[in-house]
Protein backbone atom coordinates (compact mmCIF):
# COMPACT_ATOMS: atom_id res chain seq x y z
CA UNK A 1 0.00 0.00 0.00
CA UNK A 2 1.25 3.33 -0.60
CA UNK A 3 1.26 6.17 1.95
CA UNK A 4 -1.57 8.07 0.12
CA UNK A 5 -4.35 5.46 1.01
CA UNK A 6 -5.72 6.24 4.02
CA UNK A 7 -6.92 3.18 6.82
CA UNK A 8 -10.28 2.63 6.93
CA UNK A 9 -11.39 0.75 9.68
CA UNK A 10 -9.17 -0.01 12.84
CA UNK A 11 -8.93 -3.00 14.59
CA UNK A 12 -9.74 -3.29 18.63
CA UNK A 13 -6.37 -2.50 20.05
CA UNK A 14 -5.55 0.19 17.28
CA UNK A 15 -8.42 1.65 17.40
CA UNK A 16 -8.32 1.39 21.40
CA UNK A 17 -4.91 2.99 21.48
CA UNK A 18 -5.76 6.47 19.19
CA UNK A 19 -8.86 6.66 21.61
CA UNK A 20 -6.39 6.55 24.99
CA UNK A 21 -8.17 3.77 26.15
CA UNK A 22 -7.72 -0.04 27.06
CA UNK A 23 -8.60 -2.68 24.76
CA UNK A 24 -10.95 -4.10 27.38
CA UNK A 25 -12.97 -0.55 27.91
CA UNK A 26 -13.20 -0.16 24.12
CA UNK A 27 -14.64 -3.77 23.74
CA UNK A 28 -16.93 -3.14 26.67
CA UNK A 29 -18.34 0.22 24.82
CA UNK A 30 -18.64 -1.91 21.67
CA UNK A 31 -20.62 -4.45 23.20
CA UNK A 32 -22.86 -2.13 24.64
CA UNK A 33 -23.29 -0.58 21.14
CA UNK A 34 -21.60 3.07 22.82
CA UNK A 35 -19.24 3.07 19.99
CA UNK A 36 -19.89 2.30 16.83
CA UNK A 37 -18.58 -1.35 15.09
CA UNK A 38 -18.76 -4.08 13.08
CA UNK A 39 -18.27 -7.72 13.57
CA UNK A 40 -16.77 -9.73 10.94
CA UNK A 41 -16.07 -13.36 10.43
CA UNK A 42 -17.75 -16.18 12.35
CA UNK A 43 -16.78 -18.25 15.63
CA UNK A 44 -13.19 -18.28 16.57
CA UNK A 45 -12.45 -15.83 13.85
CA UNK A 46 -14.94 -13.08 14.67
CA UNK A 47 -13.32 -9.51 15.07
CA UNK A 48 -14.76 -6.31 15.74
CA UNK A 49 -13.89 -3.01 13.04
CA UNK A 50 -14.10 0.16 14.05
CA UNK A 51 -14.52 2.51 11.28
CA UNK A 52 -12.47 5.32 11.20
CA UNK A 53 -14.76 7.42 9.70
CA UNK A 54 -17.90 6.41 12.00
CA UNK A 55 -15.41 6.90 15.18
CA UNK A 56 -14.60 10.55 13.78
CA UNK A 57 -18.20 11.43 14.02
CA UNK A 58 -18.79 9.54 17.11
CA UNK A 59 -16.25 11.66 18.74
CA UNK A 60 -16.98 15.17 17.13
CA UNK A 61 -20.79 14.20 18.30
CA UNK A 62 -19.92 12.54 22.09
CA UNK A 63 -17.44 16.25 21.76
CA UNK A 64 -20.46 18.48 21.52
CA UNK A 65 -22.81 16.82 24.43
CA UNK A 66 -20.13 16.73 26.77
CA UNK A 67 -20.21 19.67 29.39
CA UNK A 68 -17.75 22.27 29.12
CA UNK A 69 -16.35 21.00 32.54
CA UNK A 70 -15.57 17.97 30.66
CA UNK A 71 -16.83 15.08 33.09
CA UNK A 72 -19.84 13.76 32.15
Amino acid sequence: MSDSTETLALRLRQAAAVLGVSPRCLWDWAKKGIVPCKKVGAGKRQVLLFSVHELRNWLAASNSTQPKGGVA
